[in-house]
């Protein structure tokens, strides 16, 4: 089992890490820099070995020697033990000399997320194994060059693989784990592949994975939305054109096609092209070669196709909208990317990872969703599916003025579980009424939801929501105790 060194002078702290990394790694800890500099002097004595630890987790300010000043001894005496700095101040200066002084691997933010920690750690290990077999494999080459060569780009390609597909975050038992089964065994063929599933299921995420797993890792990866282009521009865009062929081409331009020779073309959104089009792009796909246009001469291409569409392309074909020939070209391997809404166990690690980038992209320091907040994120059916949660994250973070996002900074149609227009002057849409059950039942559920809403929007501050619903005080007080909506007490998720 990988072993970690966890530094910090705040008890609390090094329990917090202990208990989110002791599943994975042996989890050893110091309290200062002194401390710990016994602690791996004593093991690197008992296991006779010059990586007593493979990676070290250490805070910045330390009583005594700070954690920049205790990397850099580790970094003279076991250089390849991989460093990691801990803060909860983004002190410019701090970095800086992480970099260049302690040679760190990663600057982590306080207050940092358990499933990013556990996956920076891991991917931390898989670095330090990497960098050793590079050094042995260096050492071995003087002997059998040709042989190690190909067992170095063997294990390059093993660990491009995990990476990427690591974007594509999903839980143990997710139905994306499947598809990327699926993904990594067709990536080592020169075969088109098809991908669908709804707008913002990462499909374009996937077709990068797919393409740096594959023997074309060095060849380019180039993309276009198909359906962001009109025909007789996207024809000049894929295939590019001569100077001259039409009025505004002043100059001759290199189509997509040849930019990706070598690579991977990744056509997004292919089922919204016009059957004209589509007959151009069989012709290119069974030719192997582009003619630009306005040129005489068709110019070859090495390209492997991955498309993707959030259509149902059979049904296209069979309604006479898509091309029966250029779909069998197109979808020789095809994968359905499940939508949000059936990958409810993926929520929780998405919803920390994406809360983690906002959290970098907005230098915003935050902990977490309440549990209230993390209960609606979890039941709201999330149609715009991983696009739309991510905008309701950066969203509520901006909101936020604590380290704690509540409910209340979320967006009504979240608030209610179901997509929607929002709740406005205490009425409803026709979406949000129950399906069944007597009326006094439906109503019942009907009030407690509008309650709940304007409760949640007004941070539970009953005057406020009395006031906005034209009910006394008391009044809102009986509906509560009615319908069982009174606050209870949340503990920070």
């Amino acid at each position: 089992m990988p072993s970690v060194l966890v530094v910090d002078d705040e008890r609390n702290s090094v329990d917090a890490l202990r208990r989110t990394l002791e599943d994975d790694f042996e989890v050893l800890t110091a309290g200062s820099a002194e401390q710990a500099l016994d602690l791996l002097g004593a093991r690197e004595e008992m296991l006779n070995t010059d990586v007593p630890v493979d990676v070290i987790l250490c805070d910045q300010r330390m009583p005594g020697a700070t954690g920049v000043e205790f990397l850099k001894r580790v970094r003279q005496r076991w250089p390849e033990v991989v460093r990691v700095l801990i803060s909860g101040h983004s002190d410019a200066d701090d970095i800086i000399a992480g970099i260049n002084d302690a040679g760190i691997y990663q600057y982590v933010l306080k207050p940092w997320l358990p499933a990013q920690l556990v996956t920076l750690v891991s991917e931390a290990v898989e670095a330090r194994t990497l960098q050793n077999d590079v050094r042995r494999i260096e050492l071995e080459m003087r002997s059998d060059g040709g042989v190690l060569r190909q067992r170095a780009r063997s294990r390059q390609e093993q660990v491009q693989l995990h990476h990427e597909f690591s974007r594509l975050v999903r839980a143990p038992d997710s139905p994306l784990n499947e598809v990327c089964r699926l993904a990594q065994q067709v990536a080592r063929y020169d075969l088109a592949v098809l991908i669908q599933g709804e707008s913002g299921t990462g499909k374009e995420l996937l077709a990068r994975a797919i393409h740096y797993a594959s023997p074309r890792t060095t060849g380019p990866f180039v993309m276009e939305n198909c359906a962001a282009v009109p025909d007789n521009l996207l024809e000049s865009e894929l295939f590019g054109h001569k100077r001259g062929s039409f009025t505004g081409a002043y100059q001759d331009h290199v189509g997509l096609f040849q930019r990706a020779s070598g690579g991977t073309i990744f056509l997004d959104e292919i089922g919204d092209t016009s059957p004209t089009f589509q007959v151009k792009l069989l012709r290119v796909l069974q030719e192997g070669e582009v003619r630009p246009v306005g040129a005489n001469q068709a110019v070859p291409v090495d390209v492997r196709v991955i498309a993707a569409t959030h259509r149902d392309l059979e049904s296209e074909v069979r309604a006479g909208r898509f091309r029966e020939d250029l779909y069998y070209r197109i979808a020789v391997f095809p994968l359905t990317l499940p939508p949000l809404r059936e990958r409810t166990m993926d929520l929780r690690v998405l919803v920390e990872g994406l809360l983690l980038q906002a959290g970098h992209d907005l230098a915003k320091p935050v902990r977490g969703f309440t549990d209230e907040a993390l209960a609606c994120l979890m039941t709201y059916p999330w149609p715009g599916n991983i696009r739309e949660l991510r905008n309701e994250i950066y969203r509520a973070l901006a909101l936020s003025e604590d380290l704690d996002i509540g409910a209340d900074l979320l967006s009504a149609r979240v608030l209610r579980g179901r997509p929607g227009l929002a709740l406005a002057d205490g009425a409803a849409d026709a979406a949000s009424l129950p399906r069944s059950g007597t009326l006094q039942s439906r109503l019942e559920a009907m009030e407690a939801a509008i309650l709940k809403e304007t409760l949640l929007r007004c941070r539970w501050n009953k005057t406020r929501a009395a006031k906005e619903l034209g009910l006394s005080r008391v009044g809102l007080r009986q509906k509560l105790l009615r319908l069982g909506l009174e606050r209870q007490a949340e503990p920070r998720s």
